[in-house]
């Protein structure tokens, strides 16, 4: 899970008013009175126009209070702590569990080869002087974090989100083909892992394979670091 962007301050343009009138009614050609009522008309519909977030959203504006039962037991473990962490952030706890599932299986001492730590792998350099990375709530609040900023510049596209957190949040603005072939793999099974959860599946194909072919030491070790072996 890697770096940030920067931001670019946007320019402001004035324009200034003509002296010789168009052939259009001016806003200048309206009584003081005409515009007083017509600025509130305007502020009267804007107010009372609703703000929706649509229900494919990670970005959830009511708080959820469990995780799907499809990830794997050491993930369910970490149940309550994730769906606390996750409306703290205001994310979908689904969501949460699929980047802790595929990261680490829960294993709050898993570390990889490029030096990734914890329970959402993050790069050493995300955490601030001091901090213990593998701390699971210091660990939760960097990493839940890039997942934010990732969701934002995907504009709360999930899919792109997790090729941001496991590709850098620039991988986001290009076109799959260029896309890492870890990155790749992350979201071709992260994506429909994410959908059968939000919509209620009891099972994952998709999380079943994912297992198969990569987690199951993950996961075993997650399982005896946990204390859930037997």
């Amino acid at each position: 899970m890697p770096r940030a962007r920067s931001k670019k301050q946007a320019d402001w343009q004035t324009a200034a008013p003509q002296e010789n009138g168009s052939g259009c009614l001016s806003l200048y050609s309206l009584s003081i009175l005409s515009v007083f009522l017509i600025t509130c008309l305007i502020t009267a519909l804007a107010l009372n126009t609703p703000i929706k977030i649509s229900a494919a959203s990670p970005i959830e504006q009511t708080v959820s209070t469990r995780i799907s039962p499809i990830f794997t037991r050491e993930v369910q473990h970490w149940s309550d702590d994730i769906v606390r962490w996750a409306n703290a952030s205001f994310l979908d706890p689904n969501l949460v569990a699929v980047i802790m599932q595929i990261e680490s299986c829960g294993d709050p001492s898993a570390r990889s080869s490029a030096g990734a730590m914890g329970l959402f792998q993050v790069m050493p350099f995300h955490f601030q002087i001091g901090e213990n990375g593998y701390n699971p709530e210091t660990n939760a609040l960097r990493g839940l974090n890039y997942l934010t900023r990732s969701l934002q510049a995907a504009n709360g596209n999930a899919r792109l989100a997790l090729a941001g957190y496991n590709g850098g949040i620039g991988v986001i603005s290009r076109t799959e083909w260029t896309w890492h072939a870890q990155t790749k793999r992350y979201v071709y099974y992260g994506a429909p892992i994410y959908e059968d959860a939000r919509n209620g599946a009891t099972s994952s194909p998709m999380l079943d394979e994912w297992y198969r072919r990569y987690g199951a030491g993950l996961c075993r070790d997650a399982s005896q670091r946990l204390g859930l072996s037997n």
